[in-house]
């Protein structure tokens, strides 16, 4: 069974574009519990939407699980993971975070509820209707 998250990164430090660039990618550098218990939940091919933060608040794209979590070469101390990432496709257009607030279906979203949360899960019907608001099928 697929599960989907969405992973956020600033586009100034590291962007969709990089991602595609490079391929397949670590995602490094998570110091927070609740999306380190997120990164070891991912399975191989899981889904992700690509989320800028800070600048554009936005979903820009998506991206699926290559390797699932092993340690984070980025910790000084033991115990983080990362998980390497493999760019998919990009959104045809898209989703920015105030397009999703004003939709009363993404309430419990845990993008709106847990919004400094960088690594969160996405229900299927979240994804669903985040991809058809992108313009994509996945």
């Amino acid at each position: 069974m697929t599960n989907y998250w969405l992973i956020k990164s600033e586009p100034d430090a590291f962007s969709w574009d990089q991602q595609v660039a490079n391929g397949i990618e670590p995602w490094t550098g998570v110091r927070n519990h609740t999306a380190k218990l997120n990164l070891k939940a991912m399975k191989k091919g899981d889904f992700c939407f690509f989320y800028h933060s800070n600048i554009g608040k936005e979903i820009v794209g998506i991206v699926k699980v290559a390797k699932e979590a092993y340690p984070d070469p980025t910790a000084e101390a033991g115990g983080w993971v990362c998980v390497d990432m493999k760019a998919f496709k990009p959104l045809k257009h898209a989703v920015t975070l105030a397009a999703i607030k004003l939709d009363t279906r993404f309430t419990d979203m845990a993008l709106l509820r847990q919004s400094r949360l960088s690594v969160g899960p996405v229900s299927a019907e979240h994804w669903a209707m985040l991809c058809e608001m992108g313009g994509v099928h996945v």
